[in-house]
């Protein structure tokens, strides 16, 4: 269930930052060795090292956690957010896991008015960035969810424009006729609807239109909207994803070195561009963390967000209940 927020957000983040994402991989896999990213796990059962032994209920405890904490193998989770309004704040929030061994790759929407508890207070969730940049972020949505954020990357919306252009442009069937204008923001939308070759700077308006003028549009704008930036990142995908650009590695690296911040080595990226591209653009899914508008928040529903984490982003083995979830009421 999508979060009723109709509110406006620049949600057009979640294309721009799985894009940076597939392409800085599909360098690192020409540039570098193949290494697969490394995660801790906790060391749950006591050491037999240990000066005093351990009583049988602290060796049960310990198992148990140790079964609670098994991580499935070749699968990670890799917090993507974005920033462009020169303020620091994180703009649009993206939870995604890679499933290397299964061969999918989900990527979560994490509205940024979430609600959320840190430093003693209620917050929206992108005030986390803010107060404590990405590590503080990861450790916020990691309690939301009940599950580790492995790596993080941060990218800026400038990357967006420079990726769609060093690919060529893509090829994209406008949903809808668009005619709004912003003054203020001096922004100026305009296409016809059916399929149309779109640069960076097109692309960018596509994704960001809500609704006409006139009011008219989709009718649902936040829906709407929604499905166009994840039909546009499909045809992205399938058109980055590809050996063909392999003779533009080195565009890529400049938009990769000069618009992403992550804590991923190049090798990492190496192994899982090698894994995306194996993997295919049909195997990237999307969907949003599911919750309720209720001012000034998004107030996440509980059970829903359990399932949701469960069949798409839990890197366990053994499911996760609600009492590993920390969501605010």
């Amino acid at each position: 269930m999508a979060a009723k927020h109709r509110r406006r957000r620049r949600s057009w983040g979640r294309t721009l930052l799985l894009a940076v994402f597939a392409t800085a991989a599909l360098y690192a896999g020409v540039h570098c060795f193949f290494r697969a990213p490394e995660v801790s796990v906790p060391a749950a059962i006591p050491s037999e090292t240990q000066d005093e032994p351990s009583s049988p209920e602290e060796n049960a405890e310990a198992l148990a956690l140790a079964a609670h904490t098994a991580r499935k193998n070749n699968f990670y989770t890799i917090l993507l957010s974005g920033v462009d309004d020169g303020n620091g704040g994180s703009d649009t929030n993206i939870l995604i896991a890679v499933d290397a061994e299964t061969g999918y790759i989900h990527g979560v929407s994490i509205p940024r008015d979430t609600k959320a508890y840190f430093n003693g207070k209620n917050h929206k969730i992108n005030a986390a960035y803010n107060t404590g940049g990405m590590s503080m972020l990861a450790n916020v949505v990691s309690a939301q969810l009940g599950i580790p954020v492995d790596y993080t990357v941060l990218v800026n919306l400038k990357g967006f424009e420079a990726l769609i252009d060093a690919i060529g442009g893509v090829d994209f069937n406008v949903p809808v006729n668009m005619d709004y204008d912003d003054p203020i923001q001096g922004l100026s939308i305009h296409f016809r609807a059916g399929m149309q070759h779109l640069t960076g700077a097109e692309a960018l308006k596509v994704v960001r239109f809500r609704h006409n003028n006139d009011g008219t549009g989709y009718g649902s704008e936040d829906i709407g909207r929604m499905q166009t930036q994840q039909n546009f990142l499909k045809a992205v995908a399938k058109q980055t994803l590809t050996l063909s650009n392999v003779d533009k590695v080195g565009e890529f690296s400049k938009i990769f070195q000069k618009y992403v911040e992550t804590d991923l080595t190049l090798g990492n990226l190496a192994w899982l561009g090698k894994e995306a591209i194996s993997m295919g653009a049909d195997s990237i899914s999307f969907s949003t963390l599911p919750g309720e508008w209720k001012s000034p928040y998004i107030y996440l529903n509980q059970e829903e967000v359990l399932t949701l984490v469960n069949e798409s982003l839990n890197p366990y083995v053994e499911d996760r209940v609600q009492e590993d979830l920390q969501i605010p009421s």
